[in-house]
């Protein structure tokens, strides 16, 4: 992952890979099968099931779209597994097909991405696109209040900080990766939708530290819940200590954060390799029978997602698209209350995380807080 600010969604891409496994053949088959973990003739099921997953969840809305030209024509086993509205037409002018495929977009996402993140062109033969999107509402909305880190790549700044109590503490944790510790902390939504907030150590790269906050989801790496943590400092940005109250009070955890809205743009070729793509660009040749007579190679694969957080809520979009072509004096206290504070007040990363199956939507990294208005 880049060190500067971005956000990906996995869930976007991997449908789209599957779909093209079904119908590739030799090396390309191959190839994307490792990428996708699964064998190539499972690969379409797989992706009908995630695609259905995520239609079933209120706070999502999935789809899947596919344009072919009107001298191509796909194979009927092959369309067969694909949405039964999913199938448009490229009628040849390819200003209007964008338009067509804009407007698909932005319908798709509720107009958080405007334009599909592929560029039709006169010797485009099929576009294959996923879309998601997704939003939230915190259970508990954090107080706006501006925040001035008095340390680190924000010391000076003036952000839209973010601040709540609770009294549940094990919504914090600590973790222990192979490159360092994490924090981690649970924001959770009103329909089943959460957002884990991650900081690592400040050695640590932001890839990294997202891939410790995907081990927390699957139980593979070990964490310290809150209400277990020491006194003292206890993670990156963590700390536990007691507090003098006037009465007896329930511990509890203080998270500040910053408001961030963040955006990615990224081009699947440049990492074809991990995408299971390196032969399926080879446009000497056709590698997808199984979806055309027609032969076809992958010429281009990009996706451009959103990511909104704030007070109220969480909301975020992805839209992933492949496309063919041929070849005051307080009371004295007389108490003492254990409170732990959580600051998120450099850069961190994050996970938009479905709670029932525990699938991470979107990931991302922030780099650019929203400044305090």
């Amino acid at each position: 992952m880049s060190s500067g600010g971005t956000v990906f969604s996995a869930a976007g891409v991997w449908p789209l890979l599957a779909f093209l496994a079904d119908g590739a053949q030799g090396t390309a088959r191959a190839e994307l099968a490792r990428a996708l973990g699964v064998p190539a003739e499972q690969a379409a099921t797989a992706a009908r099931e995630l695609l259905a997953e995520l239609a079933d969840a209120k706070a999502l809305d999935a789809a899947l779209g596919l344009w072919t030209k009107r001298t191509l024509e796909p194979r009927e086993e092959w369309e067969a597994g694909l949405p039964t509205d999913a199938h448009g037409v490229l009628t040849g002018d390819p200003a209007l097909d964008q338009r067509e495929m804009d407007a698909w977009t932005a319908k798709r996402t509720g107009g958080l991405i405007e334009r599909m993140p592929v560029e039709v062109r006169d010797d485009t033969e099929l576009v294959l696109a996923s879309a998601l999107a997704l939003r939230t509402t915190w259970l508990r909305p954090f107080e706006v209040r501006p925040v001035r880190p008095s340390a680190g790549p924000w010391q000076g700044r003036t952000l839209r900080g973010l601040n709540r109590r609770s009294v549940r503490l094990d919504r914090a944790g600590v973790a222990t990766a192979p490159a360092g510790r994490v924090t981690e902390v649970k924001v959770l939504g009103d329909n089943g939708v959460d957002v884990h907030l991650l900081l690592g150590d400040e050695h640590m790269t932001p890839g990294q530290v997202i891939a410790a906050g995907a081990a927390l989801l699957d139980g593979t790496c070990p964490v310290v819940r809150g209400s277990l943590l020491p006194h003292g400092p206890a993670g990156p940005g963590l700390r536990v200590e007691e507090r003098p109250c006037a009465a007896p009070q329930q511990p509890t955890l203080e998270v500040t954060t910053t408001a961030f809205e963040t955006r990615g743009h990224h081009d699947l070729l440049d990492l074809h390799g991990l995408f299971g793509l390196t032969a399926a660009r080879d446009a000497r040749q056709g590698h997808f029978p199984g979806i055309s007579a027609s032969p076809l190679a992958v010429g281009s694969a990009r996706q451009s997602v959103l990511a909104r957080f704030d007070a109220l809520g969480f909301e975020a979009a992805a839209v992933t698209a492949m496309a063919a072509a041929p070849g005051g004096p307080p009371p004295t206290p007389r108490y003492t209350s254990t409170v732990v504070t959580a600051a998120f007040d450099r850069p961190f990363g994050f996970l938009a995380v479905h709670r029932r199956t525990r699938l991470a939507l979107t990931a991302g990294w922030v780099t650019e807080p929203a400044p305090f208005a």
